[in-house]
């Protein structure tokens, strides 16, 4: 395990001594286990090339939309932080956003980006301080010197995490150059994750268009219904012998639908034609989803469903910029009745398994641990986005366990698109995981050796056997 630097050793266990005693005791078991990573939004050209990372900025701040958003709430132009318009105009070079966020960096004091950065830039980059303002040129230095060393190539990085295996995520016309072009070594370590969400929606921006590359790629009409499926089918098959085992979809609602024939035809003939209005929108992208869990249940790619976001909320930001500039909003989500139609068909189906994430943090106790302490097919997901964070661990595991138990959650990902940011994510994860069995200890409710199954469990066997890794 890499080093700790200047961050204290006992950060986020219970403040109580004896409780502390035990989490100590539990954490030091978790700490060394493999970091299994089988969701996340690392570049794979980063391990194909295995080229240097360019400086400080590109790698910690420019990417990160937890950072930008954060930074926006407070007035700070994205020009100032180097974010690249799509009209190409001129924005700020890497120093100045490195100067600009040491200048802002007491804003994220509780937060869990800090947590975050400050792990990286001691325990990985070993810098001999925090960020300030006075140190932000010589820490910008020291940066990227060692990222100019052979150690800091995103190889040696992920042996340095002791990362065992980790997942990209592709959009389905992805033609998945950089993960044919890894050395066969690593193949089994840096897999593909299939998302179609841009030939699933039919308000995303280029569905046509992109619907109809679909077909070009595969030999399919995909104006029929069957053959648009047929085309998921031949294209899943395409990421599977790039080393996938999961596909992801992330959808504003958790709808499905279970449609007769005739109506999935009437709506697909539609979508071509732009003439879906909202709520038929809604249930194409609510019937897709049951295709898509039919199509687990046929070559037992794991289903993900990261469903209630508002993206991209912000038009101006997304003119000028693009996606994923932090303007994502959390929304209500109704599970019960969203996963009804996809459940009862294939909620028994051999070998299918579905991990469901929710921004809705109020259905974790009333929807999410019940459905999945029942349905065989179901896992719930870690905390994420918005409560990837010390008490959005916290309280997860407080809702969640005593009605779904340990057996029915998936581990723990990282989800990030920061590749320094994974082994404090995991460590963040360890250190709560430790903090919630130390209390049941002290309460006689597990005895040490239990716990300590249950904690290397919830921190890397738990994922392997969720994803089929």
């Amino acid at each position: 395990m890499i080093g700790d630097g200047i961050l204290h050793p006992d950060r986020l266990l219970p403040a109580e001594p004896h409780l502390r005693r035990i989490a100590r005791g539990l954490y030091e078991g978790l700490r060394d286990l493999p970091i299994v990573s089988p969701h996340g939004h690392t570049d794979p050209a980063w391990f194909a090339t295995d080229a240097a990372f360019g400086n400080a900025a590109e790698l910690l701040i420019i990417p990160d939309h937890y950072v930008l958003r954060m930074l926006r709430s407070q007035g700070v132009e994205y020009d100032a932080l180097g974010v690249p318009r799509r009209d190409g105009g001129p924005v700020a070079d890497a120093r100045a956003v490195w100067r600009s966020f040491a200048a802002q960096y007491h804003l994220f004091a509780g937060t869990p980006s800090a947590l975050w950065i400050d792990h990286a830039m001691s325990a990985v980059l070993d810098c001999p301080g925090r960020l300030t303002p006075d140190n932000a040129d010589a820490l910008f230095d020291h940066i990227n010197a060692r990222l100019a060393e052979p150690g800091f190539r995103p190889r040696a990085l992920l042996d340095r995490f002791n990362v065992e295996v980790i997942a990209t995520t592709e959009g389905a016309l992805d033609p998945l150059h950089h993960h044919a072009a890894l050395p066969p070594e690593w193949r089994p370590r840096v897999r593909t994750t299939y998302r179609p969400d841009a030939l699933t929606d039919p308000e995303a921006p280029e569905f046509r268009a992109d619907l109809l590359t679909l077909g070009r790629l595969t030999d399919c009409d995909v104006a029929d219904w069957a053959g648009m499926i047929e085309a998921h089918r031949r294209r899943r098959a395409h990421f599977r012998a790039h080393g996938a085992t999961a596909t992801d979809h992330g959808t504003p609602s958790a709808l499905t639908a279970d449609l007769a024939p005739a109506e999935c035809q009437r709506l697909l003939t539609g979508a071509l034609a732009g003439t879906l209005t909202p709520p038929e929108a809604e249930q194409f992208r609510a019937q897709l989803l049951t295709e898509m869990a039919g199509l687990s249940v046929e070559d037992g790619m794991v289903m993900q469903l990261h469903a209630g976001p508002c993206r991209n909320t912000d038009r101006r930001m997304m003119a000028q910029r693009g996606a994923n500039m932090g303007a994502d909003i959390p929304q209500r989500t109704d599970w019960v009745g969203g996963l009804a139609a996809l459940l009862n068909r294939y909620g028994d189906a051999p070998g299918f398994r579905l991990i469901a994430f929710t921004l809705d943090e109020t259905t974790y106790a009333r929807e999410l641990a019940p459905l999945a302490g029942y349905w065989p097919c179901l896992l719930i997901g870690p905390p994420w986005w918005f409560h990837d964070s010390p008490e959005g661990i916290r309280r997860y595991l407080d809702r969640v366990v005593e009605t779904a138990g340990y057996a029915n959650l998936a581990g723990f990902n990282d989800d990030t698109r920061a590749l320094l940011s994974i082994p404090a994510r995991h460590d963040v994860w360890r250190r709560e995981v430790a903090g919630h069995l130390s209390r049941l200890v002290s309460e006689h409710r597990l005895d040490m050796p239990e716990a300590a199954r249950i904690g290397a469990e919830l921190s890397c066997h738990a994922a392997r056997k969720a994803y089929r890794l």
